[in-house]
């Protein structure tokens, strides 16, 4: 699932391209993809044409399009990319995609806005906005490139947590946008093991953590994000280069770039960690 670096490039992309633009006509090509839209696709359809987008917003990995008010509440096109969704631009009369989900086109007559989606398990959906959050969102935690993220609070919630380290980590509701890559880059760079217990973080080492994150996130932004395949891709269809700067997640079998131990895969949570036995020993009581 794309995480904050990802989503991000997607969300920049759309800010350029949709911002200021009223949509003339929205075709649902499979009910599923607006299956959150409770009132279904003929009324996300008819709701949708005519609006304007505002902005393109982000919070952690949810990504979001403003719309205008109709009179009613504030309403944004919220969009959940789930495992291979795709917001792309293309240009009217373009082939369609195999997996194409939904279109909007467009009054000025410019680039269509398509959502293409192989597996389905995303989707999007018209949601009322409340204090600037979809209501989808309001549980969501900043994410640490928020200029408002308090990195304090967040230490002390994890502290609180009584988890391991790593599953805080991926706790949106603590802190968004981390994900399982980032989450083993960040620990990786801080010589920390996710089974460490929550409780027993200090202050330095959570500071040193969040840092991590921070720097390890904003170098993916600017390489395009991590595409392992091509279901991770921008609007424009090019896929991010960051896989080439992973030193932990992925690595299994290869050398550690710090101290050349080879990098180990442990199973978490219905997927994998990627860890460096050297370099980020297990703690003698890992949290169960």
């Amino acid at each position: 699932m794309p995480e904050l670096p990802e989503v991000e490039v997607v969300r920049l992309g759309l800010a350029e391209h949709v911002t200021g633009r009223r949509v003339a006509a929205v075709e649902v090509r499979h009910p599923r993809s607006v299956r959150r839209h409770r009132a279904g696709e003929l009324d996300f359809a008819a709701r949708l044409r005519g609006r304007w987008i505002r902005a393109a917003r982000r919070r952690g990995k949810y990504l979001w399009l403003d719309l205008d008010s109709d009179g009613a509440a504030d309403e944004a096109l919220l969009a959940h990319l789930g495992m291979s969704g795709q917001m792309r631009i293309q240009p009217p009369g373009a082939a369609d995609e195999t997996h194409l989900r939904v279109r909007l086109q467009f009054h000025d007559g410019g680039p269509e806005l398509r959502f293409i989606d192989q597996r389905t398990f995303g989707g999007l959906s018209l949601e009322n906005v409340v204090k600037g959050l979809p209501t989808p969102v309001a549980h969501i935690a900043r994410d640490p490139l928020d200029p408002c993220f308090d990195r304090d609070a967040v230490i002390a919630g994890i502290r609180r947590r009584r988890t391991g380290l790593k599953r805080a980590l991926l706790d949106q509701t603590l802190v968004s946008g981390i994900g399982n890559i980032y989450a083993d880059e960040a620990l990786w760079r801080t010589r920390l093991h996710g089974s460490q217990p929550t409780e027993t973080l200090t202050t330095t080492q959570g500071c040193t953590l969040l840092s991590a994150v921070t720097e390890v996130m904003t170098e993916a932004l600017a390489a395009g994000g991590t595409s392992f395949d091509a279901l991770y891709v921008n609007i424009n269809g090019a896929s991010g280069y960051f896989d080439r700067s992973l030193a932990a997640y992925g690595q299994a079998g290869r050398p550690c770039r710090r101290c050349g131990t080879v990098i180990r895969r442990e199973s978490f949570m219905n997927r994998s960690s990627y860890t460096c036995p050297r370099c980020q020993p297990c703690p003698r009581h890992p949290h169960p």
